[in-house]
């Protein structure tokens, strides 16, 4: 790690946050931006920024939705019923088998598992007070996930344009493989704007099964914790809604957007600053090849059901 002046560094810190909300930075550069500062520096505000990208995540989230139509949200819901109960079910299925084989801690294993069936960091918090489960094991799934995450921003457009994906095959492939929603925003983004709106509208109808899972989680484990639907969903379905119904300040929703946009590329820049290599120590080995594992099964048959028109 290279030693710098600490004010320096904070400085430094700082502007590449602002640059990479200006329109000069796209998704991918700016999560690269984040890695290689983390690793390269440290992050000056560890804690401070961990807590503005949990925000700016939620607010770009929601802003995201003043380009999108409210009745496609629900038309997308509802004909989507069967695929997403069967490949959520499936993945966390096949994650409970793994984390058998690698033998490791089951609540290790039910977070990842979770995390990649439905959306990421939302999940594994949601279902982590769920499982009881203990504050590392907590940030185990949560670095393995993040870390991925930052993978799937990367390579993900690259694996598309190299597949001939239209906009609407990469959105669905990205909504369904990629685990958290920045990322798959993110992902989005850089392939298309027709894309983004699609990506986003699946990623977040799939991140309200987090509540009947947990809820049936809560059975098996017997636990009293009660999950509900995290705020920034129903502030996304609000803002759609507001875009659908009052058309005539369309030129205001569009700004919401486009700053929404903005922010989200500053909240990946954010999520890789707190990628460092304390983080990606502590996961150790077991856990992230498991994690790679289930990961690559379902990134690869989802996207040869989508290819060959079984998912559309």
């Amino acid at each position: 790690m290279v030693n710098i002046n600490s004010n320096v560094l904070k400085l430094l810190f700082i502007a590449c946050f602002i640059a990479s909300i200006t329109p000069l930075i796209g998704s991918a550069m700016a999560l690269f931006m984040g890695i290689t500062f983390a690793l390269l520096f440290g992050n000056p505000f560890d804690l401070q920024s961990a807590q503005l990208s949990k925000l700016l995540l939620k607010v770009s989230v929601i802003g995201l939705g003043f380009n999108v139509d409210v009745m496609h949200v629900l038309e997308v819901g509802r004909s989507s019923i069967v695929l997403t109960i069967v490949s959520i079910t499936a993945i966390i299925g096949l994650g409970e088998i793994l984390t058998q084989l690698f033998r490791l801690n089951k609540n290790t294993g039910t977070l990842i598992s979770f995390g990649t069936a439905i959306c990421g960091g939302s999940a594994i918090a949601a279902m982590a007070p769920v499982i009881k489960a203990k504050q590392d094991e907590i940030a185990v799934a949560l670095a393995i996930v993040f870390s991925l995450n930052a993978v799937g921003l990367l390579i993900f457009p690259w694996l598309g344009h190299y597949f001939e994906l239209t906009q609407s095959q990469f959105a669905l492939w990205s909504a369904l493989a990629i685990h958290d929603t920045s990322s798959v925003v993110g992902a989005a983004a850089a392939y298309g704007p027709a894309a983004l709106a699609m990506a986003t509208t699946i990623k977040l109808t799939r991140a309200m099964w987090i509540v009947p899972y947990t809820a049936l989680a809560g059975v098996f484990w017997r636990s009293e914790e009660k999950a509900s639907i995290p705020l920034f969903i129903v502030g996304f379905l609000l803002a759609a809604a507001i875009n659908t119904w009052l058309p005539e300040y369309k030129p205001l929703w569009q700004i919401g957007y486009e700053c929404a946009k903005a922010l989200l590329v500053g909240t990946l820049f954010l999520i890789g600053a707190g990628i460092s290599k304390k983080v990606l120590k502590q996961c150790g080995w077991q856990p992230f090849v498991m994690a790679i594992i289930l990961w690559t099964i379902v990134s690869a048959v989802i996207l040869l059901l989508i290819i060959d028109g079984f998912i559309q």
